[in-house]
């Protein structure tokens, strides 16, 4: 292989081949740690904004609306307004967005499991390196 060319299993090549700037998009939305947070807590039910505030620890006014609304638009939850005054709105998981929940679930459990693995790993890569 030439120089710029990287080997890739089929696999891989397949999943990259055409559409590989739109699955980097994706998957960056999907790699945010609110997006993942948010998908967690939204599996349970419908919640308001405030709701989600609160049960998201750290995160802003500003960035919550921010993730919301790109998760809306990738069609992974939906907005409901209710007619009430002051107005009320809820955000919950469409079905696209419960089957997000799966893997990301997963990749938590995955984490839970090598936690200690990776702080093993974090220690002696500092050691080798004088952190």
């Amino acid at each position: 292989m030439g120089p710029g060319h990287t080997y890739m299993t089929a696999e891989a090549d397949d999943l990259f081949h055409e559409d590989c700037p739109k699955v980097s998009r994706v998957l960056a939305r999907l790699g945010d740690k609110w997006t993942v947070l948010i998908v967690v807590l939204l599996r349970e039910r419908a919640f308001r904004f405030n709701e989600i505030k609160r049960a998201v620890s750290g995160i802003s006014q500003q960035m919550l609306t921010r993730t919301l609304r790109n998760l809306e638009r990738d069609g992974l939850v939906s907005r409901t307004i209710y007619p009430t005054s002051p107005p009320q709105v809820e955000y919950a998981l469409t079905e696209l967005g419960r089957s997000l929940s799966r893997p990301v679930l997963a990749l938590g459990e995955w984490a839970k499991a090598n936690l200690h693995a990776i702080d093993e790993a974090q220690a002696r890569f500092d050691r080798e390196n004088g952190k």
